[in-house]
């Protein structure tokens, strides 16, 4: 008696959505955008729909190499946009307060700090890094996706992983950068700005992400150092947390600082911090990258506390 093809589809589904958290974070950590990570694992899931499933011996390692291929190959497109992005380019948030790891084994390569020093990388050294240090791959099998032999797989893993570490300071414990941030959060609303100095790192980046959007308030430009950063966060403190609701979320592995204003998120902060103070601060104001905390924003008025 031949198969019902509702009941097979069912089976392909439930098989596909066994490995989909790890397709999508895979995808995510190539590419900063959890809306762009969405339409490959999308692909994916058309594409193994249509294809041969016979032929196919392990259903995980077929769809891991077919999702980073289209990722590397999306991961050239993306560059070139983020080149002419208006104003300072940071990767799409997500909430990570379900799943810290994003469906990975290890929860490597989802801080902000590491997406951004991930840009500069080329896309195979990007591939090679995330599926190693992320998902505890074999050097063979990250050969084989990225179409290299084991050796050449090992030396993108580590050149990855030396420009990776040459670009990120050693960070404190999720207490201290709590503490941190919401101190940093006090003395925004206040314009304090000797409080604020203290509380940054002297070579401290501050970094708004707009995309350009006609009414949203971002720099177009990253503020550097203490002094600058502490004065340019005091000159907007009287208008930017009026009426704010504040709440706590989960974003990308670490505590971060939803701003929004009747059930509508404006702004999600989120720093990197050190033994030295807030190295980064990330100031997320495109709406188009909000989406994923809009639930957030409009629980706001029951879970939060007002600016």
């Amino acid at each position: 008696m031949p198969r019902n093809p509702r009941s097979e589809l069912d089976d392909v589904a439930a098989e596909f959505n066994l490995v989909r958290p790890r397709l999508f974070g895979i995808a995510y950590r190539m590419l900063g955008s959890a809306s762009e990570a969405e339409d490959i694992v999308q692909d994916v899931w058309l594409r193994w729909q249509a294809y041969d499933r016979s032929k196919v011996e392990n259903t995980a390692a077929f769809l891991s190499t077919t999702t980073t291929r289209l990722a590397i190959n999306a991961v050239q497109s993306a560059r070139a946009r983020h080149e002419t992005y208006i104003g300072p380019w940071l990767p799409e948030p997500v909430d990570t307060s379900a799943d810290p790891a994003l469906g990975a084994v290890r929860g490597e390569a989802l801080g902000f700090a590491v997406l951004l020093l991930l840009e500069k990388l080329t896309p195979t050294e990007r591939a090679a890094y995330v599926l190693r240090e992320s998902f505890d791959y074999p050097y063979r099998q990250i050969g084989e996706i990225i179409e290299v032999t084991e050796a050449n797989a090992r030396q993108l893993v580590t050149r990855a992983r030396k420009h990776i570490a040459a670009g990120r300071s050693a960070p404190v414990s999720t207490s201290d950068h709590r503490r941190l941030l919401t101190a940093f959060v006090d003395a925004a609303q206040t314009g304090d700005l000797e409080a604020l100095t203290a509380l940054l790192a002297a070579d401290v980046v501050s970094n708004s992400d707009g995309g350009g959007i006609e009414g949203v308030l971002a720099a177009r430009i990253p503020i550097m150092g203490d002094e600058r950063v502490a004065k340019f966060v005091a000159a907007f403190s009287s208008h930017f947390w009026t009426g704010a609701q504040i709440t706590w979320v989960q974003a990308n592995g670490a505590p971060s600082v939803l701003l929004s204003r009747d059930g509508e998120p404006y702004t999600l902060l989120s720093a990197t911090t050190t033994s030295s103070g807030i190295e980064q601060l990330h100031w997320v104001m495109n709406p188009t990258k909000l989406d994923g905390f809009r639930s957030s924003a409009g629980a706001a008025s029951e879970h939060s506390t007002s600016g």
